[in-house]
């Protein structure tokens, strides 16, 4: 019959979902919002081209990488030798 169907969806918005929103443009909290209190995909408006539903995929043609960053300027005594334990200070979006 043509119609989608939502088979999971978490009730939180995760670092990694702020991630895609950033990197895509697309606003998934407002979305996942609307979903909650009972809009369809095809019934929200897309944000970024104002023509298009919620539903259309994100077109990109770029590649967004997250990677950690560490500030040894600020914490010289922070050993430089990576492990398993988290010592970044924060993360950049290349």
């Amino acid at each position: 019959d043509g119609r989608m169907k939502i088979i999971e969806m978490n009730p939180r918005v995760s670092r990694s979902s702020a991630l895609a929103s950033k990197a895509t443009g697309f606003p998934i909290a407002k979305i996942a919002a609307l979903l909650a209190i009972g809009y369809d995909l095809d019934e929200i408006a897309n944000d970024i081209t104002k023509k298009t539903p919620a539903s259309f995929e994100p077109a990109l043609d770029y590649c967004v990488v997250k990677f950690p960053r560490w500030h040894f300027a600020k914490f010289p005594e922070a050993t430089k030798i990576i492990g398993s334990q988290m010592q970044s200070v924060g993360r950049t979006v290349l």
